[in-house]
């Protein structure tokens, strides 16, 4: 009965703080009724309640991964499958280290392997990471300010240490000592959040408008009459823009062009800029000699323009990769699933880029959750971020994390978003030093797995723990 109280309040917990649109504080509380029975039941029951726990709390987004266009269907088993088993395994984890005595150590390590895996899933995945605990906190700029020192992993490893240092301090068989340094350390957590704050914003705000259809469709040829008259539909937006704007950013693949077309796209989006005096970046599927790539194509007043190659393209076949970066005035540039992985935000921020602009493409559904990705790899490199989507959420968040303007697509022919961003000062201590916590939680859960596996004798501890 214990087992199936336990399973459903993570569950329900789970359901409503994570997913693609999370309450933001059932996230912190989902791990504690898996974690406060794990030492107090045998392993099998411990290992099946996270597991099942996990996965019922992930359904929401079941028909998601099964419908998603990025994320192939064995991929999609395999990622809510993973989740939970991950769960599951750091359960165990704590429960073999609480049982053995080591409290402030179980707190630590079950969150580290948590924290750990989804590091190594974010180097060989081809869709990189998203939408995962860190994600649940990307509207609580306190907590987040931490990811420009940890990278969005410290985020991610402190939302499962709270639940697991309280379960801690209430676990059967524990001295008192073993139960207290969880708490104090959490308490210490608790005060470097209020006291410590981001990096400043470094130069006056820019303003900055997005532009986003209710209707998408993917990179239809400049060439043809729908093209044509789409180009022209942009332009009729960008001159009713507000004084003042120097940027606009439209989604990815707005257009696709070739070394023939190009330059009509070229010249229609110049003049518009000379007229209004900004820049215009959009989204394009560019064919070129070198190969096919996707692209972000910024056009200045002086009608010379620059092109950012999209470094992640997943599975997109006949999509070439680019590698290099694209900066213009401090500005620099992305597209849409780069957010997903640790480069090129860290080159930009690296770099002391304060502002980036990134055309992308979602699914709807997850267009909240792939926005505050990128507003997460604004605060861990110290950029401001323009994040124009089809389909999803346009954005305009500052590099500490708070969103400034935003608004949903679908709801009308075009989406308009404009916002004064301050330029962020790049050059974090995450940027300079890349995902030196993940490795640190690789360290702690090969402590924590030497010492659970270790050989020893039975001790009160373990055997009240047993009796109990």
């Amino acid at each position: 009965m214990k087992a199936l109280l336990a399973t459903a309040a993570s569950a329900l917990l789970f359901f409503f703080g994570t997913g693609l649109d999370p309450l933001p504080e059932l996230a912190w509380l989902a791990p504690l009724p898996v974690l406060l029975l794990a030492p107090r039941v045998h392993g099998g029951i411990a290992l099946l309640t996270a597991f099942t726990a996990y996965l019922a709390g992930s359904a929401g987004s079941w028909s998601y991964f099964w419908h998603s266009q990025s994320v192939p269907r064995p991929a999609a088993l395999g990622i809510l499958g993973g989740s939970a088993l991950l769960f599951a395994l750091s359960a165990t984890l704590f429960r073999l280290l609480v049982r053995r005595g080591h409290g402030f150590l179980a707190a630590l390590a079950a969150p580290a392997l948590w924290t750990v895996a989804l590091y190594v899933v974010s180097l060989l995945n081809p869709t990189g990471v998203m939408d995962t605990l860190m994600t649940t906190q990307a509207d609580r700029p306190p907590v987040l300010r931490i990811a420009a020192v940890t990278g969005g992993w410290g985020v991610e490893f402190l939302v499962l240490f709270v639940p697991a240092a309280v379960a801690t301090a209430l676990a059967p068989g524990l001295r008192g000592r073993t139960r207290l340094v969880p708490v104090v350390a959490l308490a210490a957590i608790a005060g470097g959040l209020v006291f410590w704050s981001t990096p400043p914003l470094a130069g006056p705000p820019t303003r900055i408008a997005l532009i986003a259809p209710g209707q998408h469709r993917w990179a239809p040829d400049v060439a043809t009459p729908d093209g044509q008259a789409l180009v022209q539909s942009y332009v009729d937006q960008i001159r009713l823009l507000p004084d003042g704007v120097r940027a606009v950013v439209l989604p990815e693949a707005t257009f696709a062009v070739g070394q023939a077309t190009r330059p009509r796209l070229v010249d229609a989006f110049a003049q518009v800029a000379r007229a209004k005096n900004l820049d215009v970046v959009t989204g394009v599927i560019d064919t070129t000699p070198e190969g096919r790539f996707n692209a972000a194509l910024a056009v200045p007043p002086s009608g010379t323009p620059l092109e950012y190659r999209k470094q992640h393209n997943g599975n997109s076949p006949g999509i070439a990769s680019g590698t290099e970066l694209t900066r213009f005035a401090g500005t620099g540039l992305m597209v849409c699933m780069d957010v997903n992985f640790a480069d090129p935000s860290g080159d930009y921020g690296e770099a002391g880029t304060g502002l980036v602009l990134i055309p992308a493409s979602d699914e709807d559904a997850d267009g909240w959750a792939h926005s505050r990705t990128a507003l997460i790899r604004g605060v861990e490199n110290g950029f401001s971020v323009a994040w124009s989507a089809a389909r999803g959420t346009p954005m305009l968040a500052d590099a500490q994390g708070h969103v400034l303007a935003e608004t949903r697509t679908g709801d009308r022919p075009f989406s308009v978003v404009v916002a004064d961003i301050p330029t962020g000062a790049g050059k974090t201590p995450y940027a300079r030093f890349g995902d030196w916590f993940a490795w640190l939680c690789g360290l702690v859960v090969l402590t924590g797995i030497a010492v659970a596996t270790r050989k020893q004798s039975l001790s009160p501890v373990t055997t009240d723990a047993v009796q109990i």
